[in-house]
């Protein structure tokens, strides 16, 4: 068989080295009369699964890195070891991807250029060592982290239109070795076999907009109001987490609440901390090495003031943008201590900007000492009460009898002939579909998402209707004048029948030309 047009024989021999790892020219190959088999189409097959396998976990693992701040702090809690782990899943996940493609670039190539298709046993081998990792990824991810399948069900309502045109692409791309295969190969069944397929996947591609929903797919002057921003611990990218530095710093970025945790020390002092232990946030280690693992709530409050809640920032960088901290950030964040509650709620009154926080840990056998306690410095604090937005469940009727001007947020959907109707309500972004967040916003029902950080989630919920979210990236979401992007339904409706088009006829064209 000849070398096709444009194929030079050492182009082959340099293909076949790297896919067989067997310096062997494409002259001695036909001289061998070697010829693709069975099994090596086997090998083909399984090569273009892996692929498609490392591609999905790829898209997985861009998609979770709007979450991966909680897992760093998970694998914290557990190991007492801090680590930005989204740098190791994006290498190591980088690293699959390209190997499995590198392999099925050469394979097309080798079929283009009229070459056997003998994959090397140590190619074979870490093959399955990759299916084998994507395959483990995916399990831990379902049984630890299984709401990421409901952001991955989210983000396909940002990424589903041009999900639709890059694969569309890929598999038209694929026309021209599928069809240099077809017209080799002697087997009538085999030939039947892979048209069937291919045309079977082409037109569930060509239909597949019809099951594409996006709430981004509307006229410009449909387009709600931005979602007011939502401080989570403050702007935890830009200063330590519930700090005042931190409350400062959001109320640069034009936050409209500031979100912290309270708990309550050992002589009844309110103050922010998010952990139950004080060991990721300050230095407890450094001046009390005995007590590193009490809970936060057994220090009374002399102790906590000589504790340093900002160098641990600088140390462990929680996130990329600590690099970018001007000298006098730096300065800033090494005098920071723990706040109580009284100078936060004085800073948030000052900012003109309003305090949503939880009452923490809610199964304390003092629960109810702690709400009174808090209640009793919101009180003398002075704020106006409608700018504290109150979410702890426990002892929720003792506050709005004590304190009726403070807002009720709840961690909860309305409930069918619910008594008394919510006005606010703070949930995890994952929990509320595009349909609810539109009916409760017709119902005037106010809805704060959480946590929010990366752009293009950010612009489905805008899209949706959502209220306001809640936020690590104040400063990204900040800048962001309009969603990432908005198309009317005809525009889509457009493309949709120009990319199918042109992919029919470029498909037609291949197996025409090669004929």
């Amino acid at each position: 068989m000849a070398d096709p047009p444009g194929c030079c024989r050492p182009c082959a021999t340099c293909l076949l080295c790297l896919y067989s790892c067997q310096w062997i020219t494409a002259k001695k190959e036909k001289r061998k009369g070697l010829r693709t088999t069975k099994c090596d189409c086997s090998w083909f097959l399984f090569l273009f699964c892996v692929f498609l396998f490392t591609l999905v976990w790829l898209y997985f693992a861009i998609i979770i890195l709007n979450d991966f701040h909680n897992f760093n702090e998970f694998i914290f809690k557990q190991s007492k070891l801090w680590l930005d782990w989204s740098l190791v899943l994006l290498i190591a996940t980088a690293v699959l991807v390209t190997y499995s493609a590198v392999l099925l670039v050469l394979a097309l190539c080798l079929q283009l250029c009229g070459q056997p298709l003998k994959l090397h046993w140590l190619h074979k081998i870490l093959l399955i060592l990759t299916a084998l990792v994507v395959a483990a990824a995916f399990t831990g991810l379902g049984i630890k982290w299984a709401e990421e399948w409901r952001s991955a069900r989210i983000s396909l309502q940002a990424t589903g239109p041009f999900l639709h045109v890059g694969i569309v692409g890929g598999m038209t791309l694929l026309a021209w070795p599928l069809a240099t295969f077809i017209y080799r190969t002697r087997s009538t069944g085999l030939k039947v076999f892979l048209l069937l397929v291919y045309c079977a996947v082409m037109i569930a591609l060509y239909l597949a907009p019809l099951g594409i929903a996006s709430p981004c797919i509307m006229e410009e002057n449909q387009l709600p109001p931005k979602p007011a921003l939502v401080g989570h611990r403050g702007a935890p990218m830009l200063a330590p987490e519930n700090t005042l530095m931190s409350l400062h710093k959001a109320v640069d970025c034009d936050v409209q609440v500031f979100e912290t945790d309270v708990m309550v020390s050992a002589d009844g002092v309110p103050f922010l901390m998010h952990d139950e232990e004080p060991t990721r946030t300050t230095n407890v280690q450094a001046m009390f090495p005995k007590r590193t693992t009490l809970n936060s709530t057994t220090f009374n409050w002399t102790d906590l003031q000589q504790l340093d809640a900002g160098s641990w920032f600088l140390e462990r960088r929680p996130f990329p943008t600590v690099q970018s901290l001007s000298a006098g950030d730096r300065y800033q964040v090494t005098k920071q201590r723990i706040p109580s509650l009284e100078q936060a709620l004085e800073a948030a009154k000052q900012s003109n900007i309003s305090i949503m926080f939880d009452l923490r840990p809610e199964n304390h056998s003092d629960y109810q000492s702690f709400v009174n306690a808090t209640l009793e410095v919101i009180l003398q604090s002075g704020i106006p009460l409608q700018q504290v937005l109150w979410l702890p469940d426990g002892f929720r009727e003792q506050v709005k009898q004590q304190a009726p001007g403070i807002q009720q947020v709840y961690g909860r959907k309305r409930l069918q002939n619910e008594k008394e109707p919510l006005l606010h309500v703070n949930l995890p972004y994952q929990d509320m579909s595009s349909e609810e967040i539109r009916q409760y916003r017709q119902d005037n029902i106010s809805v704060n998402l959480y946590v929010v950080n990366q752009p293009w989630l950010f612009s489905v919920l805008w899209c949706s209707g959502v209220s306001s979210v809640t936020t690590n990236a104040c400063q990204v979401l900040k800048e962001m004048k309009h969603p990432i992007w908005l198309l009317p339904s005809s525009t889509y409706l457009m493309i949709w029948i120009v990319v199918d088009c042109a992919s029919f006829l470029a498909i037609l064209w291949a197996f025409l030309l090669l004929k």
